[in-house]
């Protein structure tokens, strides 16, 4: 099969590479998947408030991404003072940033998806290039007077795409290409051109069009000139400088443990210095900023840095991309009741409520304290369904304005009700402003109460909570929450009072 490849046209030879790969890379299911969640991620935009309540929301519907940002906010380069453990997605997004966190949840994306135990050294080698290239687009960013700077840490990430694709769809073509670069006489455009049809910026080029990814990410993708850059005219050729030196950081950085001063660092000074405006000063310090976030970022993602010999050998060990599993890390004796509940329930709601504290007093917004005390809720207690409704002043209707877990959208769409003076649990709970913790809501004398909209709606709820919003007299809306097994374990009093302390932030923060 081979001697009949290489005796056709190389032209059709590779043109048939380069549409085979981008039909699996593009007409995969998984990888249709990749490409339209990506694309969700990218368009969220970090000027409005929305956005970064979008991002949360997407973050926590998924419970690993949710675990490994949860981890990264808590290692030793971003831990709070005091040591305070950062337990919600909202307490993260503050504290990381906005941008932070959306480039690593793009990062966790790819991770997830090209995890490859037949090429897993290739595969990982290609992935710790992108995610260390994220992480000096963000540090160019941070000293950049362009507005959107951030963006150039996708951009960067985005740079190592087309290798990383390869290495996974096409690891014979990879190989290839990696031992014309090897022989010296070729440069890695040169090689790709040669194998896939396509350069390697090009076909980033192309998948990322085909995923519908904004066009100054994708321009920022192209190949620069060899010689030195000058001052780029605008942002798009900014970032487009920034995403290829990062790249370059990048696999420096996994060649040597002592880059600073080495002959590669100079080169590479030589050829970025003038347009990117650093010295070697500011060269060294980048590196070693970049290396503290790698080792952070690996270490959130369960990943251990890859060997240098196996860098450079382009080898490596099967099975190395070890990903985070819901309990990595916790301690052995944490785990889950029958019900779902977490055994270290008291904890997290512990945690949770410093968090929520540490919030309110950095002036932190209603609307981030309400997802926080939400979040905490629904995974401190294991349910699978929470949501907060709001009464609607016009219609005087309560709906779920935030949702977080299974069916989340279905379930917020339908979760809307009007308090009528009936004797329903709901009505009962908001007029009494009590708080409701049904252990078992299949008896008969709690079913009874349960108004028609729950019944249709959430017919397998066997046990959940209902904490009512009252401030004065004035009915704001609830917290609910629940779970389709029954929780023999119940509440303990220590527990009650660290929800009845949630709720009370959240209080205090709608209080006039």
């Amino acid at each position: 099969m081979a001697a009949m490849f290489d005796s056709t046209s190389p032209e059709g030879a590779t043109r048939r590479v380069r549409a085979a790969l981008m039909h699996k890379v593009c007409g995969d299911e998984e990888m249709f998947a990749l490409g339209a969640s990506i694309a969700r991620v990218v368009e969220m935009a970090s000027s409005e408030d929305q956005g970064t309540h979008d991002l949360a929301y997407y973050v926590v519907s998924d419970p690993a991404l949710t675990q490994r940002i949860l981890r990264l906010s808590n290692t030793i380069q971003y831990r709070t003072p005091g040591g305070i453990p950062v337990t919600t997605i909202s307490r993260a997004i503050s504290l990381l940033g906005f941008d932070n966190v959306k480039t690593t949840a793009l990062a966790m994306l790819l991770v997830d998806a090209l995890d490859s135990s037949e090429h897993a050294g290739s595969v990982r080698m290609e992935l710790e290039a992108a995610l260390c290239a994220s992480l000096v687009g963000r540090e160019m960013a941070r000293h950049s007077f362009y507005q959107g700077a951030e963006e150039a840490a996708i951009c960067a990430l985005f740079k190592n795409l087309a290798p990383l694709l390869v290495a996974s769809h096409e690891h014979e073509r990879y190989r290839e290409i990696a031992a014309l670069v090897a022989g010296g006489k070729h440069t890695v455009g040169q090689a790709s051109q040669m194998i896939l049809g396509a350069s390697y910026d090009a076909l980033s080029q192309a998948v990322l069009a085909e995923w519908k990814i904004p066009d100054v990410i994708v321009r920022a993708q192209a190949a620069l000139p060899p010689a030195a850059l000058r001052v780029a005219a605008n942002r798009g050729e900014w970032m487009r400088q920034v995403a290829a030196f990062g790249l370059d950081v990048a696999r420096l950085l996994a060649r040597t443990h002592e880059p600073a001063g080495s002959n590669e660092a100079l080169a590479l000074l030589g050829r970025y210095g003038e347009a990117l405006d650093l010295d070697r000063a500011r060269m060294d310090e980048l590196m070693s900023t970049v290396q503290d976030g790698m080792r952070g970022l690996l270490e959130s993602m369960n990943m251990q840095p890859t060997p240098r010999s196996e860098a450079q050998a382009g080898g490596g060990l099967p099975n190395v991309l070890l990903l985070a599993t819901l309990d990595a890390g916790e301690d052995e004796q944490a785990g889950t009741h029958p019900s779902g509940k977490p055994k270290n329930a008291r904890d997290l709601l512990l945690a949770g409520v410093q968090d929520v504290t540490q919030m309110r007093a950095s002036g932190g917004k209603v609307n981030d304290v309400v997802l926080a005390v939400l979040e905490t809720l629904y995974g401190a207690l294991g349910y699978r369904f929470a949501a907060v409704c709001l009464k609607d002043a016009r219609s005087g209707q309560y709906r779920a304005r935030l949702a977080l877990g299974e069916d989340s959208a279905r379930m917020q769409a339908g979760f809307a009700f009007q308090v009528a003076p009936s004797r329903d649990l709901f009505h009962l709970a908001m007029e009494n402003d009590a708080d409701l913790m049904i252990s078992d809501a299949t008896s008969p004398k709690i079913r009874a109460l349960l108004p028609e909209w729950h019944r249709r709606l959430l017919p397998d709820a066997r046990c959940f909570i209902v904490l009512p919003l009252v401030v004065g007299k004035v009915q704001l809306g609830l917290f609910y929450a629940d779970r389709t097994l029954a929780a023999p374990e119940g509440v303990p009093p220590d527990e009650t009072a660290l929800i009845k302390a949630l709720k009370g932030q959240v209080l205090a923060a709608l209080a006039p």
